[in-house]
C-alpha cells in the first residue's frame, strides 16, 4: 500500500488528498489548525467565490504569473468539474456577474463540508492540530515528514499545500517556502497581492465612499502600467475595492520597487472631455447664481465635492456664471484625471493572496512533482502563480491540488 502525506488542509490540500486516495493508496492529511479550510471560510466575505464558470483558455487569460505552467492543471480539472463535484456532494452552486461561482447558500462552510464529505467517502485520514516542521529526505528523495512534536511520519510521497503568507491567522505562515528552500528550490519574493492601497495623502473624510463605473490608470512617471474600469472604495488610509485589488495584483512589484506610483482616476469615463464640458455647461446654466462649491451636486457624490473644489484651485464662492473657460477646463481635467499617489499596500494580513512563491521552473507542470526531489509535490498558493479576482485563484488551488494528488497517488479512477 502506497502511503501519501499531504501537508495543509486548505483548498489545494483537500483537493490533493481527495484525489491521491485510491484502492492502493493510504492518504494522511495534516492540518495544523483545528479545522480544515480555514482560509476558504473567509473568502468572498464568507460567501466563497469558489471558481469562475469559464473554459480553461479563458481562465489562463486571467492568470498573471506563469499562466503556461497551469495549462495541464486547468485542463485536467476544470471549473465545470469542480461545480459538478460540489453539487454531487451537497453544495449546489450558482453563477453571478462576471461568471463568478458561489454556493447557492452563500455560505463558504458548505464548500468545506462538500470537500469533507468527499474526503470521508474516499477514506482519507485527517489529522487536525498536526503541524509539520520539516521534510525527511535522503539522496534526492522525500521519505516523509517530521512533526513539531518530533515524531516522524514516513511516506512514499509528500504533497506540500501550505499556502502563502496572506491571512497568517489562518495558518498561512510560509512553511512551504522553508520546506522548499531546504530542498534546493528557489523562491520568488512573496509580496501581498489583491490588497488595498495606502495613499500619500489619504482622504479619511471620504472613507466608505464607493464609486462605480470609474476608470483607474496606474502610472510610473510617464509609463502606463495598468488601466481598468470598475468599482472602487475610499478607506481611512487609502483606496480599495475590486478595481484597486486588481491593480495591486498587476503592479505590486513595481510599487515595491519604486516606492510610489501615480494614479489617475477618471470619474466620468463614459464622457469625452468635450462631452463632459457640455454636461458641466448644462448643469451650470441651470444653477447660474449658485456658488461653485454648491453647483456640483448633479455631477459628483456629495462627500467628494470638497476634495474636487480644493484640488481645482477655483474660488469655492465664485458664482458659476462667472467661471472662465479656463477654469472650466481645469474642472474637466480634474474629473477625467483625479490625481492620487499610492505609497504602499495594507500588507499580508489584509491581502487576499500572495504573489510569488516556489519558482515553477523546478516543478513539472504535468505532475506538480519537484524536479529536484523525487516523490515531492507542491500545489496551490505556495507556488509562484497568481491571478486576478473572480474565482481564478481558488481554481488554481483546486486544479493544482487535483493534479498533484493524482500524480502522487498514481490512480486516476475519479
Amino acid at each position: 500500500m502506497k502511503k501519501i502525506i499531504v501537508i495543509g488542509g486548505g483548498a489545494s490540500g483537500m483537493a490533493a488528498a481527495a484525489f491521491a486516495k485510491g484502492p492502493d493508496t493510504a492518504v494522511v492529511l495534516l492540518e495544523k489548525n483545528e479545522k480544515l479550510g480555514k482560509k476558504v471560510y473567509i473568502t468572498g466575505k464568507g460567501r466563497c467565490n469558489m471558481t469562475n464558470a469559464s473554459d480553461p483558455e479563458a481562465m489562463l487569460q486571467h492568470v498573471l504569473t506563469n499562466p503556461k505552467f497551469l495549462y495541464s492543471a486547468f485542463y485536467g480539472f476544470t471549473s465545470e468539474d469542480l461545480m459538478k463535484l460540489m453539487s454531487a456532494h451537497g453544495c449546489p452552486v450558482k453563477t453571478e456577474r462576471g461568471n463568478r461561482v458561489f454556493p447557492v447558500s452563500d455560505h463558504a462552510s458548505d464548500v468545506i463540508r462538500a470537500w469533507e464529505r468527499l474526503l470521508q467517502e474516499r477514506g482519507v485520514e485527517i489529522r487536525l492540530r498536526q503541524e509539520a516542521s520539516s521534510l525527511l529526505t535522503d539522496q534526492g528523495t522525500v521519505l516523509g515528514v517530521r512533526l513539531q512534536s518530533g515524531a516522524e511520519l514516513h511516506a512514499d510521497a509528500v504533497i506540500v499545500c501550505t499556502g502563502g503568507l496572506s491571512y497568517s491567522s489562518t495558518g498561512s505562515t510560509g512553511d512551504g517556502y522553508r520546506f522548499a528552500e531546504a530542498c534546493g528550490h528557489k523562491i520568488s519574493e512573496p509580496i501581498p497581492s489583491l490588497v488595498a492601497w495606502e495613499l500619500q495623502d489619504p482622504m479619511p473624510e471620504l472613507s466608505g465612499l464607493s464609486l462605480k463605473n470609474v476608470s483607474l490608470t496606474v502610472m510610473n512617471g510617464r509609463k502606463k502600467l495598468y488601466e481598468d474600469f470598475g468599482e472602487m472604495l475610499f478607506t481611512h488610509t487609502g483606496i480599495s475595492g475590486p478595481l484597486v485589488l486588481s491593480a495591486s495584483a498587476a503592479t505590486g512589484r513595481a510599487l515595491i520597487r519604486e516606492g510610489r506610483l501615480s494614479l489617475l482616476l477618471d470619474l466620468k469615463p463614459a464622457l469625452s472631455r468635450e462631452e463632459l464640458d457640455k454636461r458641466i455647461l448644462r448643469d451650470f446654466s441651470e444653477e447660474m447664481n449658485r456658488e461653485f462649491r454648491n453647483a456640483l451636486g448633479k455631477l459628483l457624490p456629495k462627500s467628494l465635492i470638497p476634495a474636487v473644489v480644493l484640488l481645482s484651485g477655483i474660488d469655492p464662492e465664485k458664482k458659476v456664471h462667472d467661471l472662465l473657460k479656463e477654469e472650466r477646463s481645469v474642472l474637466v481635467q480634474l474629473l477625467k484625471a483625479f490625481p492620487m499617489t499610492v505609497v504602499g499596500s495594507r500588507g499580508f494580513n489584509e491581502a487576499v493572496i500572495t504573489k510569488g512563491g516556489i519558482e515553477v521552473r523546478d516543478i513539472d507542470p504535468g505532475t506538480m512533482e519537484s524536479r529536484l526531489v523525487k516523490n515531492l509535490y507542491f500545489a496551490g498558493e505556495v507556488l509562484d502563480v497568481d491571478a486576478y479576482t473572480g474565482g481564478y485563484n481558488l481554481q488554481i488551488a483546486w486544479s493544482t491540488g487535483v493534479l498533484a494528488g493524482k500524480s502522487a497517488g498514481g490512480y486516476d479512477g475519479f
